[in-house]
């Protein structure tokens, strides 16, 4: 958790990134590109970048003979040191590299937009089991023929279909400039530029909510009904796959030739430029690209798409509770988010993810084709479950939402007044981090170590696990397929927690050794 405050001074130039002053050493100097970002985000920093030392007396200097002479076999057989020596070795780092940014990002660009279809494929044709949906699709065929096979039951989108995904990005990006907000600055970035944002969210996601709602009441009895899009999914989910890999390219080439701040740059890797992006904070006719594609069209098509499923269900089968406990969560989830939009935006997604096929592919596709699979799912599977069941699931959801609300409360709270607040009726226990920006501005953070945020560095992260949980588990257990988001996020989310502190220990240095002192576990206090 952090609270911004700086203070200006002269001093060498460095990366936010970095918590050593580059006195010590001069190449630990950052480049501003996307390759510098991945060399992070792997844990590598510069080391696979570093050039072998020339000086021949610098291994015997050191006391160490066998650094000079020996070979592979002989830094294997001494043991971890010479294990470390092995693995840091250039060649073995330039095929690190290449695995992670050329192997990895093609197989991604080539196999997740299948992942969605799989799911739609499952629900509509195989009685929502994966199993049946791998029987069908691979028994004695090959994957790719398999694949095939099942993009060929998918319908090219229809005039209506493309109608009201347009109609509804256009209804997006006026709201954006015409409800009311004030306006907020998000964090301070690496090369001193600081984006500002009109706070309009939680307006526009009451005013959206009210129209649909409004427009499903008038318009149902001249026979129009939402619930087409659950019909023509396929379509829908064909739609934005084509459209956000056109797109994800469009950004890339506009951080390469028009840039909307210095916040920008290329790895010199096409491929890995395309998924990860080259802007950290592109802006086209002045809209900002990531509020757009992560929380007007990523959030409120979730919101928009499980009313979607409410109303077919309703349609189908009437009221069904098992349906109501899953949605009513997720929107309660989702109304927290856009209550909260601003902190959104100063988040890691937003601060450290550059706009490239990695968020925004994700956030146009893999957020309407798996966060709602468990309502998609129960249209076709719907389940009973009886007053005590409901209540248990929507009381435990309701209560992990109140619990992930009040740490981000909390965090919140220590920022806004720097510190001078009670947090569980105590004075907070506080660590003041010190870091410096590329351009010599010091900036110091206020990590929280006290309230939920000393059960554990990440604890946050446990009610957004059980909220999911408690939305999937109206399913019940006939299938695996409505708890596909929950695996998804446990994953998502556990590697997340590395990924922080792989970036707040290059970023505060011993500041972060002190905090991770005073709260010892990463997510599950005394687990993990």
């Amino acid at each position: 958790m952090e609270a911004e405050k700086s203070r200006e001074r002269t001093g060498p130039t460095l990366r936010s990134s970095k918590s050593s002053d580059k006195q010590h050493n001069g190449e630990e100097n950052m480049v501003d590109t996307a390759e510098a970002e991945q060399l992070i985000r792997q844990g590598l920093g510069r080391r696979g970048m570093r050039r072998p030392d020339p000086s021949p007396g610098r291994s015997a200097a050191s006391g160490s003979p066998h650094d000079s002479r020996a070979g592979a076999g002989d830094v294997l057989s001494e043991g971890i040191q010479g294990y470390g020596r092995l693995t840091q070795s250039p060649g073995l780092q330039r095929l690190k590299l290449f695995l992670n940014m050329t192997v990895s990002p093609i197989l991604l660009i080539a196999f997740v937009p299948n992942l969605v279809i799989f799911i739609w494929f499952s629900v509509v044709h195989c009685d929502g089991s994966y199993w049946t949906m791998l029987t069908k699709l691979f028994s004695q065929r090959s994957i790719i023929t398999g694949i095939a096979d099942m993009w060929r039951l998918v319908n090219t989108p229809s005039t209506p279909v493309i109608s009201i995904l347009t109609a509804y990005g256009i209804y997006a990006l006026v709201m954006m400039r015409l409800l009311p907000g004030k306006m907020v600055k998000g964090p301070v970035t690496p090369k001193g530029n600081v984006p500002v944002y009109k706070d309009n969210g939680f307006v526009y996601y009451l005013l959206t909510l009210s129209l649909f709602w409004g427009l499903t009441y008038i318009l149902r009895p001249y026979g129009y009904s939402p619930s087409i899009i659950y019909d023509r999914f396929d379509e829908v989910l064909f739609a934005l796959n084509a459209f956000s890999l056109v797109f994800c390219l469009f950004l890339y080439l506009k951080g390469l030739f028009a840039p909307s701040s210095t916040d920008s740059g290329s790895s010199g890797n096409i491929i890995f430029d395309y998924y990860w992006g080259t802007e950290l904070y592109p802006r086209i006719l002045g809209f900002d690209v990531k509020l757009f594609t992560n929380c007007r069209f990523g959030m409120m098509g979730w919101a928009l798409l499980v009313c979607v499923h409410a109303v077919k269900s309703y349609e189908l089968h009437g009221f069904v509770d098992s349906m109501f406990v899953s949605v009513a969560l997720q929107l309660i989830y989702i109304t927290k988010f856009f209550w909260w939009e601003a902190g959104y935006m100063s988040t890691i997604d937003i601060m450290v993810d550059r706009a490239g096929f990695y968020i925004c592919w994700g956030c146009l596709v893999y957020i309407p084709g798996l966060y709602t699979s468990p309502t998609f799912y129960m249209v076709s599977q719907p389940v009973v479950l009886g007053l005590p069941l409901a209540g248990l699931f929507l009381i435990t959801g309701a209560l992990a939402i109140w619990v992930n609300y009040e740490a981000d409360m909390q965090k919140q709270m220590v920022r806004g007044s720097n510190g001078n607040c009670l947090v569980w009726g105590r004075q907070p226990e506080l660590i003041h981090a010190r870091y410096c920006l590329e351009n010599g501005q010091e900036k110091e953070s206020l990590l929280l170590a006290s309230g939920w945020w000393g059960m554990a560095r990440h604890f946050h992260y446990v009610p957004e696990i059980t909220l999911a949980m408690c939305w999937s588990l109206p399913a019940l257990f006939y299938n695996i397929l409505p708890y596909s988001y929950v695996i998804f996020l446990v994953i998502l989310l556990v590697h997340r927690t590395f990924r922080d502190d792989e970036k707040c220990a290059r970023k505060y240095g011993s500041f972060w050794q002190q905090y991770c002192k005073k709260v010892p576990h990463k997510m599950v206090p005394y687990l993990f």
